[in-house]
């Protein structure tokens, strides 16, 4: 899918458009790619100019909304499938997802970007084979490219943010990465069983949360993560920190035990697991 060029709006970039406009301006300089780049629009009473192509002032823009233009309209970047999955706005630029209303990435404290850039850090992605289990926004396999990655393989299910992707300007472009990306619409769960023993320098696994996603955290995923990474090679683990104030549920300990027993020797970090194949 071909990624989207067109304009994004966030509410206060509508408003300070419309500002502009209302306050006699021909011009308003700006970003309509979330921060990316800069740009200049020309205003004019019924409509505006950005990269050549004129478009109408938007509507009323809610908070917490990313827009973008159908062909008709502004609409949200949002759609409902199975579930409601919206790209969201944050003050980092880059945007985090949201399925059912539950924030996808981490972005209290940092970008999300920086916050995936810490982790592929850990694997040391420079000329290896990167496996990117669950791929989501692509900021892992941006980290990676950005890092001098040789090649990353990339998965994901949800054909919803694979869509979400084509519109994010932060998400890495498969057919701008010279080969070097290549993303896949498939359950890892399932087609990590066609890959080759020994076929990858380092992982990254970075899975829903458990009652999501059970299988990638099953010890027959392990298993299999650790029968395509080479020995020696590293893997981050997400995990976050479930039920750890409702219960007595430890799950990145849960989760180093699996990959001890899989074949690796593991350790906590960050906010998951580093570990190294034996």
């Amino acid at each position: 899918m071909a990624h989207y060029s067109g304009p994004l709006l966030v509410r206060s970039a509508g408003e300070s458009l419309l500002a502009a406009r209302d306050a006699g301006k021909t011009e308003w300089s700006g970003s309509m790619d979330l921060d990316r780049s800069g740009g200049r629009a020309q205003l004019q009473a019924d409509g505006w100019l950005w990269n050549g192509q004129r478009y109408p002032y938007p509507g009323k823009l809610k908070d917490r909304t990313i827009y973008y233009w159908d062909g008709e309209d502004f609409s949200s970047v949002s759609c409902f499938s199975t579930s409601l999955i919206k790209l969201v706005p944050t003050e980092w630029g880059a945007p985090t997802f949201e399925i059912d209303g539950i924030k996808m990435l981490p972005t209290s404290r940092e970008s999300p970007v920086d916050d995936a850039r810490r982790k592929v850090a850990l694997v040391e992605p420079r000329g290896k084979v990167v496996l990117d289990t669950c791929g989501g926004l692509g900021y892992f396999a941006a980290c990676c490219l950005e890092a001098g990655v040789a090649r990353i393989q990339s998965f994901e299910k949800n054909a919803d943010v694979l869509w979400l992707r084509t519109l994010n300007p932060w998400s890495p472009d498969p057919e701008a990465s010279g080969g070097r990306l290549q993303l896949a619409h498939a359950d890892v769960s399932q087609a990590i069983a066609q890959m080759p023993d020994a076929s990858v320098d380092a992982v990254l696994h970075d899975p829903p949360r458990f009652g999501i996603a059970g299988e990638l955290y099953a010890q027959t995923f392990y298993d299999q993560l650790a029968r395509v990474l080479r020995r020696g090679g590293r893997m981050f683990h997400y995990t976050g920190s479930p039920n750890k104030l409702t219960s007595d549920r430890d799950v990145p300990r849960e989760v180093a035990k699996r990959l001890e027993k899989a074949g690796f020797n593991a350790q906590l970090a960050l906010d998951g697991v580093l570990a190294m194949k034996r």
